[in-house]
């Protein structure tokens, strides 16, 4: 899937495409072309996550991610579903990262 592409796109808009385009590049390589599979999940998320959620490879930690997502329980994660994964995990992130930046340096 290509966006168009803007040289005045600010970078939250870069962020939006990019989001959108790395969904579609899994999304329909099984089935319906608009939700990720249990595989194609599980490709996005060792690829494109591995370094954000470690194991992404154990079936168990797939599936349940896959259950909590799938929010309308139709054994597929549709891009709403994959926003709130994304936005979960970013949300995570700035709090770690908030965390790690309170602490007290030691010297």
């Amino acid at each position: 899937m290509s966006m168009p592409k803007s040289e005045n796109a600010s970078t939250l808009e870069n962020a939006m495409q990019l989001m959108i385009q790395t969904f579609h590049k899994y999304s329909g390589n099984e089935g319906d072309k608009y939700t990720l599979s249990r595989a194609e999940l599980k490709e996005l998320l060792t690829t494109e996550l591995g370094n954000y959620l470690g194991n992404a490879q154990d079936k168990e930690a797939v599936d349940k991610v896959m259950n909590d997502l799938d929010s309308n329980n139709d054994g597929e994660v549709d891009f709403t579903e994959f926003v709130i994964l994304v936005g979960a995990l970013t949300v995570a992130c700035n709090d770690f990262f908030l965390e790690f930046n309170d602490k007290p340096e030691k010297k």
